[in-house]
């Protein structure tokens, strides 16, 4: 995740140690000496965001409250600032009887700075405020945060990566019309998204492959493309290359049908487990060989809604009766995709 430093105060990527932990001396913005965490509960706070990979930024900013003779007689420093979703978060541990006060401040914060979003959080309610990022699939799918080793690729980074690979394709067909061809079912999400970053006219179609249990003798394809291709610019859409077996005998269905141009936009690349060489011209991402869900990606039909992609912990996928074809090629290949 790059670097996204606020002009003061403390980032996800450099979190404080050690002899960094002096607080800010200016009473409006924190000064270039980075900020410490001054209660447990920050520090928390900041591993909950680490984990699914939210930006943040802890006390950047202070707002003056209240003035006595021309002078700032009371201040609010919110205790993070989340840039991706323009949002201040403040942090309460105390009891509900005891927040009146808090909540008196953010009232008067709120009518002072009526553009500025900040929401009060008490420590039990962190991940009621994952579902306001649109995190709530979590529980709609029923993956539990113990199940998950690790998020590789946040909501966020997904976006703006999609956008620029829709800049990148609108660029090089200036002037042209495309084709986009999925292959189902994980592409839904992905060709989605992308299709509406693009600014060229484009067609969408769709391609799936038959059970590896119902087409025993190798390959095959299931459902054929609607629309002509003859003399088109064709962009095959796919969400994650592994082998490559599978691309290359796609690439090689969709050339019989002369195109004009034919080339391929994966979302997630695993270049380490290529078997078959296969021209990736746009690619998202280059992730390594572990067990992906999310954004379209599936175990047994299940987190394909996540908004995020993540790595799951082996005792999800490992498990003792798995005994069919396509079970074990899913576990081998690590996700879907060819």
């Amino acid at each position: 995740m790059a670097n996204f430093k606020p002009e003061n105060g403390r980032t996800s990527e450099n979190p404080p140690t050690g002899d960094d932990c002096r607080r800010p001396s200016s009473p409006l913005e924190a000064t270039d000496v980075p900020a410490p965490f001054v209660h447990p509960a920050e520090t928390e706070f900041a591993a909950f965001l680490d984990f699914y990979r939210i930006r943040w930024e802890y006390e950047p900013k202070s707002f003056p409250l209240r003035w006595r003779n021309g002078r700032i007689a009371e201040m609010f420093t919110p205790d993070f600032y989340l840039p991706e979703q323009d949002l201040f978060v403040e942090l309460t541990t105390m009891k509900q009887s005891l927040v009146t006060r808090k909540h008196r401040k953010i009232r008067r914060f709120k009518s002072m700075y009526p553009n500025v979003n900040v929401t009060l959080v008490h420590r039990k309610a962190f991940h009621e405020l994952l579902g306001r990022f649109g995190y709530g699939s979590i529980d709609i799918s029923s993956l539990a945060v113990e199940d998950i080793e690790r998020i590789l690729l946040s909501a966020s980074e997904i976006k703006e990566r999609v956008a620029e690979l829709g800049r990148q394709i609108s660029e090089d067909y200036a002037g042209e019309s495309l084709v986009l061809v999925g292959l189902l079912k994980g592409i839904t999400f992905f060709l989605a998204d992308l299709a509406r970053e693009i600014t060229r006219p484009l067609a969408i179609d769709y391609l799936s492959l038959a059970n590896p249990n119902v087409a025993p003798a190798g390959i095959e394809i299931e459902r054929t493309l609607d629309l002509d291709i003859r003399g088109k610019h064709v962009i095959l859409v796919e969400d994650i290359v592994n082998t490559g077996l599978t691309m290359d005998f796609i690439l090689r269905s969709l050339q019989v049908h002369q195109p004009a141009s034919l080339e391929v936009c994966a979302l997630l690349d695993k270049v380490d487990r290529r078997m078959v060489g296969v021209d990736v011209k746009y690619v998202g991402f280059e992730i390594p060989n572990e067990y992906v869900v999310g954004y379209g990606l599936d175990h047994r039909e299940l987190y394909r809604n996540l908004p995020f992609i993540c790595v799951l912990k082996r005792h999800v996928y490992e498990e003792a009766d798995v005994t069919s074809l396509s079970d074990l090629v899913a576990i081998g290949m690590g996700g879907a995709g060819g």
